[in-house]
């Protein structure tokens, strides 16, 4: 069985080699990880080239965008086994990601969990073919870090509920085309009780977005403000005032994106290589030293992500570690 499964392993190894060899254009090979030329995907995105576009396309259809979401969502179903192998192989030719997205990092897997089968053919195929930018809607002005003390409220008025409030540091809000938010929707609850995860259209009447310039000049970060902006009863994630459950949820999948931002394309190289590519000396001791600790750090910490993955796909979120 195992022999069976290596093979197996074997031949979707070079299989997704020729397809990579075939459909990654030259131009995406580059590793290219700084902002300038991450594809965001969304109703207005503008490619950089006729290479991304490409690269995003073939990718989508293959289901690489989201490698383990299912078939029936836009993915490609792959096993943790297949998904390792696919990035090894997309790192040895230094692919660039073919989107990223709030939709895939964030919304998907709560989807994925907590939202209805409509709701999974509705929103997820859109996200892995980069037709929606997704923005979150999470902190607010009063409530600091208390993320349950949240105002933004929802009237119940029967078909749908009428959302009134405000959130601040929502990244790229004034380019999102949706937003998933937390909404108190019953009052009376306990704090942690009573917030519903909703998804909003930001065109709809009523929403509106304010760049929050840095001292750099720049900032992705928007307030987002929301006057008694009507929302369809369907564009509920979960059960109603138990939004929290989502959110926590949500929220341990992006620990594990935020723990990842070192394992971006290219990273899988041998960090020796890529300094003797750079000119250093890798004949000198203490500095081959200090790459091999480093290389076994990104080791560690792949696994302890591989790890806090399997944990939040068995529901069980992710361990606090002891004080040592």
């Amino acid at each position: 069985m195992q022999t069976g499964k290596s093979d197996a392993l074997l031949r979707f190894r070079a299989e997704l080699r020729d397809w990579l060899e075939a459909h990654c254009p030259a131009e995406m090979r580059d590793g290219a990880r700084d902002e300038a030329h991450i594809c965001w995907g969304g109703r207005n995105w503008q490619f950089e080239s006729q290479a991304q576009e490409d690269w995003l396309r073939a990718c989508a259809e293959k289901g690489y965008t989201v490698p383990t979401w299912p078939r029936a969502y836009g993915g490609a179903g792959l096993s943790r086994d297949e998904e390792r192998i696919f990035h090894e192989e997309m790192d040895r030719i230094n692919a660039r990601k073919p989107l990223q997205s709030f939709g895939i990092w964030m919304l998907g897997p709560a989807l994925l969990h907590f939202g209805s089968e409509a709701q999974k053919r509705h929103y997820l195929p859109p996200i892995a073919r980069g037709e929606i930018r997704w923005c979150q809607g999470y902190s607010e002005p009063g409530a600091g870090s208390d993320l349950a003390g949240l105002q933004t409220r929802g009237e119940d008025c029967g078909d749908h509920w009428k959302v009134t409030g405000q959130k601040v540091w929502t990244s790229y809000a004034d380019r999102a085309d949706w937003i998933f938010a937390l909404v108190r929707t019953d009052s009376e609850a306990p704090k942690h009780k009573g917030i519903s995860f909703l998804l909003m259209d930001m065109t709809s009447p009523g929403i509106s977005t304010r760049p929050i310039r840095l001292i750099s000049g720049k900032s992705p970060f928007c307030e987002t403000f929301f006057d008694a902006v009507e929302v369809p009863k369907d564009q509920i994630v979960g059960k109603e005032s138990r939004g929290w459950d989502v959110a926590k949820y949500l929220l341990t999948h992006e620990r594990s994106v935020i723990g990842a931002t070192g394992q971006m394309p290219g990273t899988g190289r041998a960090l020796g290589a890529m300094l003797a590519d750079e000119g250093a000396d890798m004949g000198e001791a203490t500095l081959r030293a200090r790459a091999l600790k480093l290389e076994v750090d990104s080791l560690t910490m792949g696994l302890t992500l591989e790890r806090y993955a399997d944990m939040a796909e068995a529901g069980q979120g992710v361990a606090t570690p002891r004080p040592c």
